[in-house]
């Protein structure tokens, strides 16, 4: 069961230079998640979903307003601690999978465990690989495998050093019907069993209402879709 702020954004806003003018994509985001919770983001393409998501990854810093993630102020930090905090902390899965195309499934899996300095990395690497039922696909390269194949190497990637947070980006956007619900079900299985933090952004709304709750970015304002049914 949730219990205690994992996620806190306060007052963010995110303005770009162009050649137009500044453009505002995040305009005064509230938003806080509760440990272990499974939140399902939802909203039109350009609302700030995945801005929203890579500023509480740390991968973008707001212009304005507080981040603070698993207990830590991620908009005073420098680029190198957002990386230590990113290896510690946080696990990404893309619609885009992200594999190397040059490393092997199990490689690719391995990469953020090397990187922490984990003992038996490829050990660690391969039980995780035979959790999402790849084990017979370690030696392949990322071109050999199919697009489920791919995206489930990118889950067990994301899952392998058990972050507190697992933040999955339209994870079946690329994917068809039967395999997306494949990978579905496997983050939901990952979640449980690490009782993870997860944040889901997809324009599926059946998809979203699997998580514990539901909220809706629109035009780069975030509105919590849970508490608007109960008031």
């Amino acid at each position: 069961m949730p219990h205690s702020p994992i996620v806190q954004l306060e007052n963010i806003f995110l303005t770009l230079k162009s050649e137009a003018g500044p453009v505002n994509i995040l305009r005064g985001i509230d938003l806080t998640v509760q440990e272990g919770e499974a939140v399902g983001i939802v909203g039109p393409s350009g609302s700030g979903k995945s801005t929203m998501m890579s500023v509480l990854a740390g991968l973008e810093k707001p212009t304005k307003g507080s981040v603070t993630v698993a207990g830590q102020r991620l908009d005073s930090m420098s680029e190198d601690d957002l990386a230590r905090f990113r290896r510690d902390n946080v696990g990404i899965v893309f619609q885009s999978f992200h594999l190397v195309p040059t490393m092997t499934a199990l490689e690719n899996v391995a990469i953020p465990l090397e990187l922490s300095g984990v003992p038996n990395a490829f050990d660690r690497a391969g039980e995780k690989l035979r959790e999402v039922g790849l084990e017979g696909r370690a030696t392949h390269y990322p071109s050999q495998l199919s697009g489920g194949e791919q995206q489930r190497v990118a889950l067990a990637r994301a899952m392998c050093t058990q972050p507190k947070i697992l933040l999955a980006d339209e994870p079946t956007g690329n994917l068809d019907g039967a395999t997306g619900d494949l990978i579905v079900d496997l983050l939901f299985a990952q979640h449980d069993a690490s009782n993870t933090t997860m944040l889901l952004i997809t324009h599926d709304e059946q998809l979203a209402a699997r998580c514990d709750r539901v909220v809706r970015v629109e035009d780069g304002r975030v509105f919590d879709t849970a508490m608007a049914d109960a008031e």
